[in-house]
């Protein structure tokens, strides 16, 4: 039996919806960005080579780097709260989670990229499929361990008022009967 705590039931639902929708207007919002066509006198050969672009952005001045790089791990990095945050789940394995968020992440940032092969003006940059991925993946190392961690902590200390609660309060005869085993239907043989 589940209890309605500060964070159980209508907390997670409101957690997950959030997520959701967040992350439903980040994706929107990135779709607009770089998939809009670029009204450009050329366009730059597409970057296969990783690093390439980044060595090339740091022989131009850390300035100019720095706002390249920051904008290549900002963009998807928000990817990092909210996949976790829409899939709702409080008792996970960090390592399985940093996986599974950093693979959607490097998924959708591959995505993007095979979208603006054909979008007039964009051209594929391996180093911002890189970036991308890194700031979805720094994003989850900063926020969801600290805020999974927090709202466990909000969880038992509101469990521990729910189970004195439960303890005082009587047992059903619901509660007390066991259900069983679950019936089978035994397979029916086909007629010659």
């Amino acid at each position: 039996m589940q209890l309605q705590g500060s964070i159980g039931g209508s907390a997670a639902i409101r957690i997950r919806v959030t997520g959701g929708i967040l992350l439903v207007a980040h994706l929107a919002l990135v779709a607009w960005l770089m998939l809009r066509p670029l009204n450009v006198p050329w366009v730059t050969p597409p970057n296969v080579h990783p690093l390439a672009g980044i060595r090339a952005d740091l022989a131009l001045g850390w300035p100019h780097a720095a706002r390249r790089i920051g904008e290549g791990l900002a963009l998807l990095a928000p990817l990092g709260v909210l996949l976790p945050m829409a899939h709702g789940r409080l008792t996970v394995s960090p390592l399985s989670s940093l996986i599974r968020t950093t693979a959607a992440g490097a998924l959708i940032s591959t995505g993007i990229a095979l979208l603006q092969t054909g979008v007039p003006g964009r051209v594929v940059d391996v180093d911002s499929l890189l970036l991308n991925t890194a700031g979805v993946l720094l994003a989850h190392l900063l926020v969801v361990p600290a805020g999974r961690a927090r709202l466990r902590r909000r969880q038992q200390l509101s469990g521990d008022a729910d189970d004195a609660e439960a303890r005082d309060r009587p047992v059903t005869a619901q509660e007390e009967l066991s259900q069983g085993r679950t019936p089978t239907i035994p397979r029916v043989g086909m007629a010659p």
